[in-house]
């Protein structure tokens, strides 16, 4: 077989090296989308974490009011509380499916530093192998 280069810019780059570098760079340009990726949706769980703490700061003025009102004020506005409750349960509800996301954000990410550590030493093996067979075929060409 004989040896295939390419000459670029002065520069002659072998076959195996087209060979090996090839997928390799795909792989790490994949592992930086997934990452991309995992840090948009988490973005998107932070903003959607934001909506729930303006809730709570509302509940909080709700909570003010019904204290500062004096006990027979409190007849008139029971009506209103009774909205304002219902609205509160329904961003409650809202609140548990946003605790799942988190959880499901926070279980990506976890994973996500195993996941580039082993393809840093998928690719480290690779260049170990590259450079073993690389020294043994400048030792014996012909081979």
């Amino acid at each position: 077989m004989g040896e295939t280069s390419l000459s670029i810019g002065g520069y002659n780059i072998s076959g195996v090296v087209v060979a090996v570098a090839l997928p390799v760079l795909s792989a790490v340009g994949g592992g930086i989308w997934y990452a991309y990726d995992v840090i948009n949706r988490f973005s998107g769980v932070e903003e959607a974490v934001q909506e729930v703490l303006e809730v709570e700061s509302r509940v909080q003025a709700v909570e003010q009011t019904v204290r500062s009102n004096g006990v027979s004020e409190l007849g008139p506005r029971l009506s209103s509380i009774a909205t304002q409750m219902e609205t509160i349960l329904s961003q409650q509800a809202q609140l548990l499916d946003l605790r799942s996301k988190v959880e499901k954000a926070s279980t990506i990410t976890d994973n996500l530093g195993t996941r580039l550590d082993d393809l840093d030493n998928s690719i480290n093996e690779v260049w170990d192998a590259y450079d073993a067979f690389y020294k043994e075929f400048k030792e014996n060409p012909i081979r």
